[in-house]
This record gives C-alpha cells, structure tokens and sequence, in this order.
C-alpha cells in the first residue's frame, strides 16, 4: 500500500498531480490513500485531533510512502511541517520513504536532500533513494525523473509492486 503525503496549502495542486504520479510509476498502481494535508486545516495547530488521528493511521498503514511539498523560501512548506510534527521519534518504524520537491528553478535542487529527507529520517522514515526535485512546470515530462525512477524502484517494498 503506498500512500501520498501532499503538504501544498492549494488543494488538489501540482504536488499533488506529480506526487500520485510518481506513486504510480514507483508501485505500478494509484496511490491507495493520498493524505493532502490542506484538508486538515486548524486541527493540525493541536494534538488530538481525529482527522489528524486518521491521517497519522493511513500513514503508519502504508508500506511506502511519497512525502511531497512545493519549495517555499528554499524549503518545504510549513503546512507539511505541522503534519510530520504529530509523528514522534522513529514513529514512522522504517517505511520506505521518498522525498519529493517540485519548484520553479534548478537552484533550490538540493532542497528535498537537505531539509525534507533528515525531518522524515528524524520521525523514522527508510529513504533509500536519493530525494527528487522536479521542476514544477515539467514534472511529468522530466528526463531527471525518469532517471531517478530507474534507481528509485528497486527499494519498493515487493508487496506494493505488481
């Protein structure tokens, strides 16, 4: 089961679109959940809040996951940042993780690597493949994720693959 974590404050967004795209092309199959954290709204601001809860649940149910953000301000979103911050220390037990970033220019590239991946390694994330970052406006059609498909499906767990 691999499940999508989207953190863009626009529903239904770009993110979300290469996100699921990804989840499909790494697994062979849609996404079976897409947690798109804008629809949390104020419960996130708290602990305990039951959309959250069932949230936190998909997430800890999958057996990979697509962790994916805009780049704001050469980072990922602070929304995003609300929802990893539910998940304790090693929570997420060693699902395999993917990092992914989509912005407007090559020079926030190194963005996923170096602020995405170590919150999600600090909350127990495996992220065996190299974090992607795509270029917003070509995601879908980018040679670089092609490339890095090639490297990064081989660490999806068999039952999630056909």
């Amino acid at each position: 089961m691999t499940v999508v974590v989207v953190g863009n404050p626009k529903p239904m967004s770009r993110t979300r679109a290469a996100a699921e795209l990804i989840a499909r092309e790494l697994s062979g199959s849609a996404p079976s959940a897409v947690v798109d954290v804008v629809d949390l709204g104020a419960g996130l601001l708290g602990w305990g809040d039951p959309k959250v809860a069932e949230a936190k649940a998909t997430v800890l149910g999958a057996d990979s996951l697509v962790v994916a953000s805009p780049t704001f301000k050469a980072t990922y979103t602070g929304l995003l940042k609300l929802f990893l911050d539910q998940f304790g220390q090693g929570e997420l037990g060693g699902i395999p993780t993917f990092p992914v970033m989509l912005g407007a220019g090559l020079q926030h590239a190194l963005a996923p690597e170096l602020t995405l991946r170590p919150v999600l390694v600090e909350i127990g994330a495996s992220c065996p493949a190299p974090s992607l970052y795509l270029i917003d406006s070509e995601y879908a059609t980018s040679p670089d994720l092609a490339i890095w498909l090639e490297s990064a499906r081989k660490y999806v767990p068999a039952a999630v693959t056909p």
